[in-house]
């Protein structure tokens, strides 16, 4: 049985073990769009405010000052991926083993080090943005 959802990209859908099977579809594609700077998910500032990163629920978003610190507005493209596992595309931008959704393909700065040890503190990687 799946649940949540309902159309509209901005649902998140649940498999059977309520894991998210794919992450929010940015509901505008305007100056409000963010990405995560571990992942590179693209959601706008509301979504990840309100629900978080589907890939870095660690990061705990929804806490005040996490959104501006974990997320950043300068980025370059967007990729959709229906199924990143098998994406050579997402293979190739070290995001296969995300969830499908949209991602950015190149983040220019680095997740902020307080950040960065709690990755590490989650036994998960973090690879900074290539200079």
């Amino acid at each position: 049985m799946r649940r949540g959802g309902g159309g509209g990209g901005g649902g998140r859908m649940m498999d059977e073990d309520d894991r998210v099977e794919h992450a929010e579809i940015p509901t505008s594609f305007g100056h409000e769009l963010r990405a995560c700077l571990r992942c590179r998910l693209v959601k706008t500032f509301d979504q990840f405010r309100e629900n978080g990163c589907e890939n870095c629920p660690f990061l705990e978003m929804d806490k005040e000052d996490n959104v501006p610190n974990c997320t950043t507005a300068n980025f370059t493209g967007i990729i959709s991926l229906m199924d990143p596992s098998r994406s050579w595309a997402a293979r190739w931008l070290r995001i296969a083993k995300f969830i499908p959704g949209c991602y950015t393909l190149a983040v220019s700065e680095e997740l902020p080090e307080e950040y960065q040890g709690i990755c590490q503190d989650n036994n998960v990687h973090y690879v900074p943005p290539k200079r």
